[in-house]
């Protein structure tokens, strides 16, 4: 068998073709992720029964469970799902593989998703050129998902040849007869041949050929079929290798899972083997301890059983499972969730303590907005372009978590206005929405500045130090006026003055006038170009429209109560 530099090449690209598809699918549905989809997904996974018999049917259909951990995996890191409802999912394309097998076994027959691929491509990539901000998001999912598919057909195929070349492995039979030993040898060869392979089926079958010619017996096959259950879980965990912890955390699942089920079923080997021959004797009239041409079946039988049993032993674990992932990887602190941390038990026993909740969930939507303004900061004074682009992404998340939290809090404050409420109670909740609205602004504000920001660094001509530093200026002028804000925001019943607010904001709109006039009269004298120069002004303009709606902010808190 001839491998060449060529070959390995191909399969680096393989591996990043796939891990490709696998990013831009998860980033476009996280920008298509509608409360329709965001509904539909939770209603599958309502609970952890439903889960699994989703997780069992998706991959009956697709027939591969790697490619159902895998769009599982992507489903979480863009947040279309969470952890508990993927456990679930998880557990359920164990036993969707098991179909697959019998499906070859019986029809010979299995759907490539790869076919597949390329109409997908014709679907989406039209899309992709649409002027709607969702259809190119759409078209990019679908060109994501095939690309994906792709990747994972070439991996499969640009493997070295093992399928072809059987007697690679002859020299296994040397290891057979040793009881716990040979099943633990065999086990980690299972897993080994699955994860270069890329493929469990492709592996089952080579185990069919070693008992075919006599190289391994029932009992060491079992344990390779064992070793092929972890091995396959490697492709969700090389998926969720350019995924958040989130993502990481369920494929992590997926292998913790698998190797569970390994570890309690090695412990009852003997036994359980026992039943499966004598249920596959029962059936064919002989035992596959006694002839190899009973073994397929048998193994099919052994295949079932285990990951129907692993299911129904580990479904009432998931909680446990998940505590322990949560665990071993933390998330990050720039990939915190930004969702409800206050509003989460409905409506209180009174509209006060309701909008207690709103009044303090409102305050920790504001602390995580204060924090674009920390990136942009950031990026301001960032001289390598990966740290630079890092913290774009940054604020580019942070803004779709402003908007689904503004959101959030208003359905919250909404509900609370349906009830019986006091002068006073309603006009505090008129102003909280007004606030909440302002804080938005602040947000896409943010990004327009981080925009301009990065297109200036995209261009010949960057920003003088002279321009950084005035931005600088305004900068902080801006975020001591959203310290205030917070301030005033954390009063007591909203007791405050507009004292202070009204200083910070008359400095911010002088010194917004002292850099536009100063821009003019560089810009005449050509200090610098009219392309950077446009740039710098919507910097320090934008920035100036953050003072604005942080000053409408703290006239909504002195109106509430006045």
């Amino acid at each position: 068998m001839n491998y060449s530099l060529l070959d390995f090449l191909t399969l680096l690209g393989s591996l990043g073709l796939f891990l490709y598809g696998m990013k831009i699918m998860s980033e476009a549905l996280q920008k298509v992720a509608g409360g329709k989809l965001r509904n539909f997904l939770a209603a599958m996974t309502s609970n952890r029964f439903m889960g699994v018999f989703t997780g069992v049917m998706i991959t009956a259909i697709i027939q591969s469970s790697s490619a159902t951990t895998v769009m599982i995996v992507s489903f979480v890191n863009a947040g279309l799902l969470t952890l508990v409802e993927s456990v679930g999912v998880i557990m359920g394309a164990n036993i969707g593989t098991t179909i697959t097998a019998w499906l070859i076994s019986i029809l010979g027959f299995k759907v490539k998703m790869s076919v597949l691929a390329f109409p997908i491509i014709g679907l989406g990539f039209p899309l992709i050129f649409s002027k709607k901000t969702k259809n190119k998001s759409w078209g990019q999912v679908l060109v994501g998902f095939a690309l994906l598919f792709i990747g994972l057909e070439s991996l499969k195929t640009s493997v070295p040849n093992i399928g072809n070349n059987p007697e690679i492995l002859e020299f296994l039979k040397n290891f057979t007869g040793m009881g716990l030993g040979s099943n633990l040898i065999f086990l980690m060869i299972g897993t080994l041949l699955t994860v270069i392979i890329q493929s469990s089926s492709a592996t089952m079958a080579l185990t069919l050929v070693m008992c075919n010619n006599g190289w391994i017996g029932f009992e060491t096959a079992a344990a390779m079929v064992l070793g092929e259950n972890i091995g396959t879980t490697i492709t969700a965990n090389l998926a969720a290798s350019v995924a958040n912890s989130t993502a990481k955390r369920a494929a992590r699942i997926h292998l913790l899972f698998n190797l569970i089920g390994v570890v309690w079923i090695l412990a009852i080997m003997p036994w359980f083997l026992k039943g499966i021959a004598n249920l596959t004797e029962n059936i064919s009239g002989t035992s596959p301890f006694d002839s190899a041409h009973a073994i397929p079946v048998a193994l099919s039988f052994f295949h079932t059983f285990f990951n129907v049993l692993n299911v129904l032993v580990q479904i009432w674990f998931v909680k446990y499972l998940v505590l322990f992932v949560q665990k071993i990887i933390p998330i990050k602190e720039d990939e915190q969730e930004f969702s409800l941390k206050h509003i989460k038990f409905g409506l209180l026993s009174t509209n006060e303590l309701s909008l207690l909740q709103a009044k303090k969930e409102i305050v920790a939507y504001a602390q995580h907005t204060k924090k674009l303004i920390t990136r942009l900061q950031n990026m301001l004074n960032e001289t390598r372009n990966k740290h630079f682009n890092k913290q774009f992404d940054k604020i580019d998340t942070g803004e779709d978590k402003s908007d689904e939290m503004e959101v959030a809090i208003a359905k919250y404050l909404t509900k609370i206005a349906e009830g019986e409420l006091s002068k006073s109670s309603s006009k505090r909740i008129s102003s909280m929405l007004r606030i909440i609205d302002e804080i938005e602004s602040l947000g896409d504000s943010c990004l327009n500045i981080a925009r301009a920001m990065s297109r200036a660094r995209g261009k010949k001509e960057h920003f003088t130090p002279e321009m950084k530093e005035n931005i600088q200026k305004m900068f902080t002028l801006v975020n001591e006026a959203f310290e205030h804000m917070i301030e005033n925001l954390n009063e007591h019943h909203y007791k405050v003055s507009l004292t202070r607010a009204k200083k910070i904001e008359t400095n911010i709109n002088t010194l917004r006038n002292e850099l536009r006039n100063e821009h003019v009269r560089d810009i005449e004298n050509e200090k610098y170009s009219y392309k950077i120069g446009t740039l710098y002004k919507d910097v320090f303009s934008e920035s100036e429209k953050l003072g604005d709606y942080i000053y409408a902010v703290n006239q909504s808190i002195v109106e509430s109560v006045e």
